[in-house]
């Protein structure tokens, strides 16, 4: 009787160790899931397509001077910007001015909802600025 005691004490052990490992089999996976999903989405707005040929240099000197930069460097390049581009742009914008001009950002934040599908990189923003705009 002894014997089978431990016999079975051992199958025991031995089934934890293998249920111990199975969890840490899952556990891992998922983190590198996570990991790879969280990759995919961070990536940088100057990569988005739509910016014409120098047009990035000039929108770095437009964001310097802060939103009245964007602003005038929109109404010059507002034709030559396509989207997914000019869009991150113009939340760029409203976030700027969201403060000071509420209602403009408001109105900027609505155009550009309504023009971006959701298959667009740029909706998961837009996702997360809906709260604050709506």
């Amino acid at each position: 009787m002894t014997k089978l005691i431990g016999v079975l004490a051992i199958a025991l052990v031995i089934w934890g160790g293998y249920e111990l490992f199975e969890m840490w089999n899952r556990y891992d996976l998922q983190k590198d899931v996570a990991d790879q999903e969280a990759a995919a989405h961070h990536f940088s707005p100057q990569q988005l397509s739509g910016m014409p040929q120098g047009g990035e240099q000039t929108y770095e000197k437009a964001q310097k001077r802060g939103a009245v930069g964007i602003a005038a460097w929109l109404k010059a390049y507002q034709g030559k910007v396509q989207d997914p581009r000019r869009a991150w742009i113009e939340l760029d914008y409203a976030v700027l001015i969201s403060k000071d001009e509420p209602v403009e950002a408001k109105k900027i934040f609505a155009d550009v909802k309504a023009r971006t599908p959701e298959t667009s990189p740029v909706f998961p923003r837009i996702k997360e600025l809906a709260k604050t705009y709506e």
